[in-house]
């Protein structure tokens, strides 16, 4: 789901001004249709290498198979595709929409936090949003309000602790942006409708 351009920046450490020594990808290069993974290290981590491998002997950092010519095609027409579609324009441009729509959940007597950036969301679900109770583990509010938003033709990821993870495709356009959020507080207002009922 981290694909780049998901933050609205091609790296999430860009997004969060991150000068990492070192940033691993492997999906995002072939959209996961083909085994393909890269490693990227700093400058400064290169030279350490290339020094201590003077002093020690080579450091291997490949593998025979590894660069298989079809899978670096691949992964080189993807870059090309973000790149011609404006891949990261387009985020940027849906990312306050979605945004918006995201924070209005948190009208949701379920929702003790929603949190978010560019594409990709997140909302914290609680018994007391006063002071954030969770619900116990049991309840399983997060997978019912997952489930809810299934039976609604919307599919989002419901994690541990009563996360529900929201990760639309990265070419969505502002009306289904509405339409996902239409749909997910259907699912929150019928999963409170179901706790009330059962309480």
């Amino acid at each position: 789901i981290c694909g780049f351009g998901r933050t609205g920046s091609m790296w999430g450490s860009h997004t969060y001004d991150i000068r990492p020594d070192m940033v691993t990808c492997a999906k995002q290069l072939s959209s996961g249709y083909l085994p393909i993974a890269a490693l990227m290290i700093s400058g400064d981590m290169y030279d350490v290498f290339k020094d201590q491998s003077r002093k020690h002997g080579a450091l291997g950092m490949g593998y025979t198979y590894g660069g298989h010519p079809v899978c670096a095609a691949v992964a080189l027409e993807t870059l090309k595709i973000y790149e011609e579609r404006d891949m990261l324009g387009h985020v940027q441009s849906v990312a306050g929409h979605f945004g918006r729509r995201l924070a209005e959940l948190s009208n949701s007597p379920l929702v003790g936090e929603s949190r978010g950036i560019g594409l990709i969301g997140g909302l914290e679900l609680v018994a007391n949003k006063q002071n954030r109770e969770p619900y116990p583990a049991e309840v399983k509010v997060g997978a019912t309000v997952a489930s809810k938003a299934l039976a609604n033709g919307l599919i989002v990821r419901g994690l541990p602790g009563d996360v529900i993870g929201i990760c639309p495709p990265m070419i969505i356009e502002e009306t289904e942006i509405d339409t996902l959020f239409d749909r997910l507080a259907l699912a929150l207002a019928e999963t409170e409708n179901l706790l009330r009922d059962a309480a």
